[in-house]
């Protein structure tokens, strides 16, 4: 490969193109000295030159291309050419393979130390270059070095490990020093390749033929399938030894937890067997204890919503409830308010199963059932603890539900949480579960229901044309405006791995009790109160949350629908 060369040094340049001034260029290398790092990063952490226009301008200089990663369409194969550490090393990522060329994209393709060492990875292949912003390399590094072939590469290796030795995998704890070291490294890279795409849970589920290994990203289930089934159960055993369960027993659901760092993240994993039809399905939640708890404001609450609730809590008594299903963010919710009002004046007692979060200050609670530590037991004795707020994780039976309402009407503010669709059913529920009517009416103070749906990508949005059966219920729910408005979807793009969606957006409803519902509480008139609920002034259900964020292009249409089937 002919290296391409600066005419001049690169400060040099810039000052003869008017694009920065001498001052300016001799401030920068006066800090270059200092830091060590290069001129062209300098340059941009002053605010001298933007990070775009410094590339374009070198992709000028070098007559080489300036690509968008986002807009291309990235080769799998290309991408494997240079090894992960190398492409970190050299912010280099090989994005296009033709014959006998390689494209690649760099962030400082003057580096020619860089440019002779990919050019050795890459022989005998002639290396093309182009020019690539820094933050979008490193991006696409977490997207496409994916742990997929180590994963199926290290259990092909377990699996004739196995087979080398006769291996009997009922006797999975009696494996050679050489099979746990696999074993080990197969979990390893499982668990970095879910880090890596910021999978909320892992899956592995033995069928008859093959062992799936599922993450859930975005909510949404992503599958990669491994022909070696043998290997479950020493996965399994492995798991369970780290989690402190019972390796013997495989008839019964067991639940436990672990911690472990990856990639920097320090996670803390949930984990929950089942026995199933071919062996053990596990599935692990993942925590990233590192990431820190989020705040009420980074939940995406609409700054109007965010006002009221923290209005409720600023109340002195009264329960508040937050309802939704797994995974809808409820505990984000919970100790997003815990950390507002974690301050010396206030005693807060949680009782939780498990303890998600390790919180400062707050007296966190871990339910126990096994000893006889469940929820209405732990409450009891908090009520004795002088606390000024009590969070209960789970509202599950009626003794915790009647403790609880009661505690609130004594002077306690109380954090709870439910599994039910909206805000309406959560305060018939409780009725259901055999709290009385006047207890939930004098009680009750708010409740808060949630939903996490997907966000258009940003890098593929385009106009989305919506089917007349769609539009015709958009319509009958949201008037004639719904024809006039224009929605938006991803056509799927190596940003979003081709799904049209990148992260999730969170959509709530948040109902208030007033009066009206406190006496069809009493009287116990479901009708009533769901009438008097959706009468008032301020409540917004889900779905009309989500279509707002759909006719702003930040959801889809179907994520809308999806919501709408769920609470209808």
């Amino acid at each position: 490969m002919a290296q391409p060369r600066l005419r001049m040094r690169l400060g040099d340049l810039l000052v003869a193109e008017h694009i920065i001034g001498d001052d300016q260029l001799q401030l920068a290398l006066q800090q270059q000295r200092q830091t060590g790092r290069k001129l062209g990063t300098t340059l941009i952490d002053l605010g001298f030159i933007g990070e775009e226009q410094l590339l374009k301008f070198l992709a000028q200089q070098l007559a080489i291309p300036f690509f968008d990663l986002s807009k291309l369409t990235i080769q799998p194969q290309a991408v494997q050419l240079i090894p992960e550490v190398h492409a970190r090393r050299y912010r280099a990522l090989a994005v296009n393979v033709s014959g006998d060329e390689v494209t690649v994209a760099m962030s400082d393709p003057a580096d020619l130390a860089a440019l002779d060492a990919l050019a050795a990875l890459v022989s005998p292949r002639q290396m093309q270059l182009a020019v690539a912003r820094e933050a979008q390399l490193l991006q696409y590094f977490d997207q496409l070095y994916r742990r997929t072939r180590e994963i199926e590469s290290f259990a092909e290796q377990l699996q004739e490990e196995y087979q080398a030795t006769d291996f009997d995998m009922g006797l999975a704890e009696t494996a050679s020093n050489e099979s746990e070291a696999t074993i080990v490294k197969l979990l390893r890279s499982v668990f970095e390749d879910a880090v890596q795409v910021r999978a909320s849970d892992i899956h592995i589920e033995p069928d008859e033929k093959v062992l799936r290994i599922r993450q859930r990203i975005d909510g949404v289930l992503h599958e990669n399938i491994l022909n070696e089934v043998r290997i479950a159960p020493s996965l399994v055993l492995r798991l369970k030894l780290v989690a402190g369960l019972d390796i013997s027993e495989k008839r019964l659901p067991q639940d436990g937890r672990f911690n472990m760092r990856v990639r920097g993240h320090d996670i803390d994993v949930r984990i929950s067997t089942m026995p199933v039809q071919h062996g053990e399905s596990v599935v692990m939640r993942l925590l990233d204890q590192s990431a820190g708890l989020l705040s009420l404001h980074d939940t995406g609450m609409p700054q109007a919503l965010l006002q009221r609730f923290r209005r409720q809590l600023q109340r002195p008594h009264g329960m508040i409830v937050v309802t939704g299903p797994t995974g809808s963010g409820k505990t984000t919710t919970l100790y997003g308010a815990l950390s507002e009002l974690n301050q010396p004046g206030n005693k807060i007692i949680t009782v939780e199963d498990p303890v998600e979060y390790r919180l400062p200050r707050i007296n966190q609670v871990q339910v126990n059932a096994k000893i006889g530590l469940d929820f209405s037991t732990v409450l009891r004795a908090t009520l004795r603890q002088d606390p000024d707020i009590l969070l209960v994780g789970e509202m599950r039976d009626q003794e915790t539900v009647e403790i609880g309402l009661r505690g609130a009407m004594t002077g306690h503010l109380v954090l709870t949480t439910l599994h039910t669709n909206d805000a309406i059913s959560s305060a018939l529920r409780l009725m259901d579960m055999g709290a009385p009517g006047y207890l939930v009416a004098s009680a009750l103070r708010a409740i808060v229901a949630q939903r996490l749906v997907r966000r258009v990508c940003r890098h593929c949005h385009t106009v989305h044309e919506v089917d007349a059966s769609d539009m015709t219920w958009l319509v009958s729910l949201f008037g004639d405006v719904a024809s006039q408005q224009t929605f938006y979807r991803g056509r799927g793009c190596q940003s979003c791995n081709f799904t049209g969606y990148t992260g999730r957006i969170g959509v709530f409803e948040l109902l208030e009790l007033d009066q009206s519902m406190m006496d069809a509480l009493r009287g116990g008139d479901p009708e009533q109160f769901a009438r008097a609920a959706r009468n008032h002034a301020e409540y917004k259900p889900l779905v009309t949350m989500a279509y707002e964020y759909a006719t702003q292009g930040m959801t889809t249409v179907d994520e809308v629908l999806r919501l709408a089937e769920v609470v209808s």
